[in-house]
């Protein structure tokens, strides 16, 4: 039985000729190749800018950290955030001196509960961390009507859904700012990589600047942010913000030039093999699957499991029978890790939800090549 794999890569000659290239120009720092990235996906997104980092991880600290040193966001502020998502799109709000409010999810869409927030939304509430979960677009035309005439900003972790969109908006275009991942597993890889993206030319030059140790050097002369003073050699190590360093490498420049070429048939293959998955679980109520808002672009597949004849236990051990490689759903109920102890934050409501998915789920990759003849196998499931 062939072992159906969380991801495989999507890399061939064309991603191992720019990888060689780089090599052959000796130059291996950040560079053309991460500026053409970057503005190639801004154009796809439909972004002004973009600012490629080292990692998704890396892209939602900077893009929270970006949002206190322009002003949207002061320590001490509430932002709302779904209680389930990946730990790195928690963390930087905790690092920043931020409160978060946690809610529930819609069992369904697996993102967070759109009449839950309407209700939790306060005159406290600076923020809404979006986060478009495994592929699933945001029902984004109900939040912006939520937030209508409230002084908001809309923060989107994109990290799993990019190539996903709803009523013709591309998901990564919904946020002031967002975020997303270029990870082995992602639907585009670079290696290790990710990028913020944004409308606004002041945060496109504070992320500019915090990327890379805080200084002004990858500034223009004359900026909104800063007028560099005619002293070139001063301005090689001038910091005018407590910066960071995580640049991306060259290489993953190059990588994710090519891959942005094939990121619209990769993502229709994955929606090929979620039509086929779907029709799996169609007439059952045993499985909850994730029901699909817009166009996802299905980072991988969740199983929710109801039925109270067989454990979590056994339904995980019959999916290891099957082949199949398992996960639990990005991080389950995040309130219930241990890292919690360490934020400032409230919970709104119960999370029912949340918690029954941290127990009862499982999650299995999808792949940008036909694994039809591998899901066909879940049938058992339903025996």
């Amino acid at each position: 039985m062939d072992r159906v794999k969380l991801a495989v890569s999507t890399w061939n000659e064309q991603e191992y000729d720019a990888i060689q290239a780089v090599i052959d120009s000796g130059n291996f720092t950040m560079g053309k190749k991460v500026n053409e990235f970057e503005k190639a996906f801004s154009k796809y997104i439909g972004k002004k800018y973009s600012v490629m980092v080292n990692s998704g991880s890396s892209a939602n600290l900077l893009m929270v950290y970006s949002l206190i040193i322009e002003g949207k966001l002061n320590k001490g502020d509430e932002v709302i955030v779904p209680a389930v998502s990946w730990s790195t799109t928690f963390s930087p709000l905790q690092q920043f001196g931020l409160k978060l409010k946690f809610i529930d999810i819609d069992l369904k869409t697996l993102n967070l509960d759109l009449n839950i927030l309407e209700q939790a939304i306060t005159s406290k509430t600076k923020a809404i961390f979006l986060v478009n979960l495994l592929g699933n677009p945001v029902d984004i035309d109900r939040v912006e009507s939520i937030c209508q005439n409230k002084d908001i900003v809309l923060l989107e972790d994109n990290c799993e859904s990019l190539g996903a969109e709803i009523k013709g908006r591309k998901t990564g275009n919904f946020g002031y700012v967002s975020s997303h991942s270029f990870f082995f597993s992602h639907h585009i890889s670079t290696m290790e990589g990710g990028m913020i993206s944004t409308d606004s030319e002041e945060l496109f030059y504070i992320l500019k600047s915090l990327r890379a140790h805080g200084w002004t050097r990858d500034l223009p002369l004359d900026s909104s942010l800063y007028t560099k003073s005619k002293d070139s050699f001063y301005e090689l190590f001038n910091f005018i913000m407590p910066g960071f360093n995580v640049r991306p490498l060259e290489m993953s420049g190059a990588i994710g030039v090519e891959q942005l070429k094939k990121l619209d048939s990769l993502v229709k293959e994955r929606q090929k093999n979620a039509k086929f998955f779907k029709k799996i679980f169609n007439e059952t109520n045993q499985i909850i699957i994730q029901q699909e808002n817009g166009k996802s672009s299905w980072f991988g597949f969740s199983l929710i499991n109801r039925n109270k004849n067989i454990s979590s236990t056994s339904f995980r051990e019959k999916l290891l029978e099957l082949g199949f490689e398992i996960r639990p759903i990005v991080a389950g109920n995040f309130l219930r890790n241990k890292a919690i102890e360490y934020f400032d934050y409230e919970v709104f409501g119960e999370m029912n939800n949340a918690d029954f998915l941290h127990d009862n789920g499982v999650f299995i990759g999808n792949n940008s090549i036909d694994i039809t003849h591998n899901l066909k196998r879940l049938e058992k499931l339903l025996a």
